[in-house]
């Protein structure tokens, strides 16, 4: 009986002994590459694979250093500095163990030529969203990828419809002939392969189809393509005089990321899938300088609806990787700018950190981030430009003025006072740059402007009017030009109709809009045509002439805007001289009474003289 229990340990023991004697395997480098005469040298590489422990790293044409291994054995990070006068190509590293080796694949890429690319984005653009599964399906051979079968289902509204990158660089020629000048779209990062058991709808698995809930920051999404299709991409808007802004995301990965179940370091995240707090989205004790750190702790470590986790940029670790990935990103794709989702929620000392490696690579870039709150002083606390009580200036270019998007739907689409729409304006003086806002009428986060009780085309038209000639960056989300409906979250993400072969008809075209369709369609071109030719519609100051519960005439440069939201036409009175007619054609020509010009303002209309 001993002989049989010792025979079994030693078994066991020889079994343990073969498993901690394999050799080393590597099967993921992040990033995979990178350039000679870059701002970040020795870029730091983070190695997966298995039976890592006791790794060492040689290395030749580039000079290795800073191994760490993870206590698992499964990563190791380790410094490569690149000489400066590098060639491009190939140079793997060499790992060892004391079990084995393993080539660790490495690239050195020529940089992209900069004239017209990172070009920024700012008041003088019209920003289009696109959510690209749900805007246009330009290759259907990546709707049902082998890696990820089932998940494409256009009758189910969380699984992927189809869109994808070529359906987006397929419709370039309908967004140039809009007058769109930037595009602005959701993530295209790896998602899941498999269905997300963990975020149901009505009781059913969904998709990550959004672009929300990464597995691979460094991998595209094969519902949408892949990295040289992003590229074809970029270069054609670009020849097209459209930018591209690509959507980011810092503060969270998705909830089947492989580092929720293996991290690299023990402070990858903020806690784990077992033990984590939950966020209570309490934004306001952000800026709150009585806010203790404890009340500020479920806010900016909390894990999003108790289920992305959080990730930890006061790990050193954390915060070089999303930094350098964010700069591979633009390096090999030569967008324009970057919208970066849920910025309260990550320490504002990261964002300045964050902001610095942008702006030292690439000056022109932008940076777009999404404070979705209504209070104005919350939003304006998170422009940068201006040292806050924490003495942090988190540097970021624009937010989204979410301030001026709920009044403006009120208003325009509820019938509500146009007052309060000029008396948000007012509040300005609280951001360090309002010109830098990005305005809105909606987004992919919440409902369509049709949705709200009362809407009308008039009242869109409207809506229209205000948005393009107000100050700002405007933002138009893709549908909103042909009076799009949808309700809440998913509802909102219809597909674009005509994006797809066999649709019944096709929005992209005028004979496949209907009559109101049409008209939205129409008056938003002629507004883009009006803003382009027209300097002071971009950049000049708004100055009030007129502000009346309904009514409301304001100023830019040579420009004057008259708004009525009333339900009968309003007459105004301005101390002003004479003014051509009205470049719309909504209004009847001002006329001089005395020393007054006297403007009359259909019903529901607005004018541009």
């Amino acid at each position: 009986m001993k002989c049989a229990i010792l025979l079994g340990v030693l078994a066991v023991s020889l079994a343990g002994a073969r498993a901690s004697a394999q050799a080393p395997v590597v099967d993921k480098v992040d990033p995979p590459g990178w350039w000679a005469g870059h701002s970040i040298n020795p870029v730091r590489l983070l190695i997966h694979g298995r039976n890592l422990a006791g790794a060492s790293l040689e290395c030749s044409h580039v000079t290795c250093s800073g191994v760490k291994v993870s206590a698992a054995g499964t990563y190791v990070f380790v410094d490569v500095t690149i000489p400066r006068q590098l060639a491009p190509g190939s140079y793997p590293l060499l790992l060892r163990t004391p079990n084995g080796r393993a080539t660790v694949p490495f690239a050195v890429t020529g940089p992209l030529p900069a004239p017209g690319r990172f070009q920024g984005f700012g008041p003088n653009d019209v920003l289009y969203l696109i959510m690209p599964d749900r805007f246009a399906n330009g290759d259907t051979t990546n709707d049902d990828p082998p890696i990820s079968r089932g998940l494409h289902d256009r009758t189910k509204p969380r699984f992927y419809h189809g869109g994808d990158l070529e359906g987006i660089r397929q419709h370039l020629p309908y967004l140039r002939q809009l007058g769109i000048t930037a595009i602005w779209m959701n993530p295209i990062y790896d998602n899941n392969n498999k269905l997300n058991e963990k975020e149901r709808y009505d009781g059913q698995p969904i998709t990550d189809y959004h672009g929300y809930g990464a597995v691979d920051f460094y991998g595209v999404e094969e519902h949408f393509g892949d990295l040289p299709e992003l590229r074809r991409l970029v270069d054609d808007a670009h020849r097209q005089g459209i930018k591209i802004i690509l959507d980011m995301v810092a503060n969270h990965t998705g909830p089947y990321h492989p580092w929720v179940e293996d991290s690299p370091t023990p402070t990858w995240f903020h806690g784990t899938a077992a033990n984590h707090v939950a966020n209570t989205w309490q934004t306001w004790t952000l800026m709150d300088p009585h806010a203790t750190p404890a009340m500020q702790r479920e806010t900016l470590d909390g894990w999003f609806i108790n289920i992305l986790p959080d990730l930890n940029q006061d790990d050193p670790e954390v915060a070089r990787y999303i930094v350098q990935n964010t700069l591979w990103w633009v390096g090999v794709s030569g967008v324009d700018g970057i919208r970066q989702d849920t910025w309260p929620y990550v320490p504002r000392r990261f964002w300045r950190d964050w902001m610095s490696a942008i702006r030292h690579e690439y000056p022109k870039l932008k940076v777009v981030g999404e404070v979705m709150d209504g209070d104005p002083t919350l939003v304006a606390f998170f422009q940068g430009g201006r040292t806050r009580f924490d003495g942090i200036d988190d540097k970021v270019d624009a937010l989204f003025d979410y301030p001026l998007s709920w009044p403006l739907r009120r208003a325009f689409g509820q019938g509500g006072p146009l007052r309060e729409v000029a008396q948000m304006v007012s509040r300005d003086w609280l951001y360090p740059d309002p010109m830098a806002l990005v305005t809105l009428i909606d987004t992919h986060d919440v409902s369509r402007f049709m949705n709200e009780p009362g809407a009308t085309i008039d009242g869109l038209k409207l809506a229209f009017t205000f948005l393009l000639t107000a100050r700002g960056t405007p933002l138009i989300y893709y549908g909103d030009e042909i009076d799009m409906p949808g309700g809440g979250d998913p509802d909102n993400r219809r597909d674009f109709p005509g994006g797809w072969p066999g649709d019944p008809r096709n929005a992209f075209e005028a004979s496949g809009r209907t009559p109101e369709q049409q008209a939205v369609w129409t008056h938003v071109q002629k507004l883009l045509q009006l803003r382009a030719q027209r300097a002071d519609l971009r950049n000049a100051p708004m100055q009030n002439l007129f502000v009346s519960e309904q009514a409301w005439v304001f100023r830019r440069g040579g420009s004057v805007v008259a708004l009525n939201n009333d339900t009968k036409p309003a007459e105004v009175r301005l101390p002003l001289g004479a003014l051509p007619a009205d470049a719309l054609g909504v209004c009847p020509a001002p006329r001089m009474e005395g020393a007054a010009l006297v403007l009359t303002i259909p019903a529901r209309k607005g004018c541009v003289f």
